[in-house]
């Protein structure tokens, strides 16, 4: 009895997905609730498993494809797989040759290769088999091949000839020669935006195009918030098994100016503006695909544990791709840390519908003035970016200063003044 693999329910709004790679090939024994291919949404990576043991008899969308909730993507069989090998001949009798296997070995490897690896593979001439594969799934890379295309070149040491053992033979790097163009071939390459990428990019001009979108800037001292943390680390992950960041303070410092001043937790619909009773902090974070925001759920109720503990959930789901459409979905404040990647100052766009995001960056150490005199201190800028249609720039402000005062002096968010 043969089963069909079909798109499943990819969450609201959501109607359509591109096939991202096939996990198995035609002819590959599967497990029930094995993994058989992945599909690609405008928000999230998710995989379609086998609904039953069985035979992956047929492939009806290829990678790269487009397909809509309720299309087939297959047809999973209740077969046994490959047939079982052939009885040994007979002593008296010469054993049949083994019947070949190298356009199903060819197949494989085509499968197994990224199109922008297949090309350099094709100009130079490579061997496939002999480039170990990195990538998802064992899959080469464009990478994988200049990685090996550099060992190739490296040059050779010892031997008996000119170069004796621990010699190395300098091999001059290649000059085009002064004005030869460059190859056509070389001057640029050509990749279909996957959907969380066009994603990306439409929200975010459509923040420009709708919001009007305006920055404001303070700056923090981190000196009492490093030693607080320094000071309660060690103790903090021995009872709570999670390491304490600098993240929960954040959020719980925004928690306490967004109380303040609701109109950063707002949004508009319509000509009517939405203020929110509840705290559904946003946390910007980077993957291979693209830039994801996983919502920490009623932030206000956790504790510095919980925060910790469920941001660094999302976060390693967001890096394996696992993020589900209910941990992005929501969230009434974002907050992005460029500073992670060494930013020391930015203007965060938006993440409609929401009216505000904050900015953290690097943490620099630079001479200010305290009490009449210079002194170096870990300083860090915060950038507020919100929506000029309903936060007025005394809210705005206030609400950087709110942050910055909680941060300078962390006993306020315990004592919530």
């Amino acid at each position: 009895m043969s089963t069909e693999i079909v798109v499943p329910a990819l969450g609201e709004s959501v109607t359509e997905a591109t096939v991202a790679q096939w996990l198995k090939k035609v002819g590959d024994k599967v497990s029930r609730d094995e993994p058989l291919v992945e599909l690609e949404t405008d928000k999230v990576t998710l995989e379609v498993n086998a609904a039953a043991d069985g035979v992956l008899e047929e492939i009806l969308a290829d990678a790269g494809a487009t397909v809509e909730v309720g299309a087939k993507l297959g047809i999973l069989g209740s077969g046994d797989g490959a047939a079982a090998a052939p009885a040994a001949p007979a002593k008296s009798e010469p054993a049949a040759p083994a019947p070949k296997a190298e356009a199903p070995a060819a197949a494989e490897a085509e499968e197994a290769i990224m199109p922008a690896a297949r090309k350099l593979i094709e100009e130079n001439g490579l061997d496939a088999a002999a480039i170990k594969g990195t990538g998802k799934g064992g899959r080469i890379t464009k990478e994988d091949v200049l990685a090996h295309l550099s060992q190739r070149a490296q040059p050779a040491t010892g031997g008996n000839g000119a170069a004796g053992a621990g010699t190395v033979i300098e091999i001059p790097a290649f000059t085009r020669p002064e004005g030869a163009p460059r190859p056509q071939k070389d001057r640029e390459e050509r990749v279909r935006m996957s959907k969380l990428r066009k994603t990306i990019a439409t929200r975010l001009k459509q923040a420009q195009n709708t919001a009007a979108m305006l920055t404001t800037f303070n700056e923090v001292d981190m000196s009492a918030l490093m030693a607080t943390r320094a000071q309660y680390k060690d103790s903090f992950e021995k009872k709570h098994g999670v390491k304490l960041g600098f993240m929960s303070f954040f959020v719980k410092a925004c928690i306490t100016a967004l109380k303040e001043l609701p109109a950063v937790n707002a949004e508009i619909d319509g000509d009517e503006i939405v203020y929110k009773n509840y705290y559904d902090i946003g946390v910007a974070v980077g993957t291979p695909q693209g830039l994801v925001v996983p919502v920490v759920r009623d932030a206000d109720r956790l504790s510095f544990a919980e925060v910790e503990k469920t941001i660094g959930e999302l976060g390693r789901k967001a890096r394996d791709g696992k993020l589900s459409m209910a941990d992005l979905t929501g969230g009434t404040f974002t907050i992005s840390n460029g500073g992670v990647y060494g930013s020391l100052m930015s203007t965060p766009i938006l993440n409609p519908p929401q009216s505000g995001i904050l900015g953290m960056h690097k943490i620099q150490e630079r001479p200010v003035a305290i009490g009449g005199k210079v002194e170096v201190r870990p300083m860090m800028y915060l950038a507020l970016s919100y929506d000029h249609r309903i936060i007025d720039g005394r809210e705005a402000v206030t609400f950087l200063v709110r942050v910055k005062e909680c941060l300078e002096d962390p006993q306020r968010i315990l004592l919530d003044i």
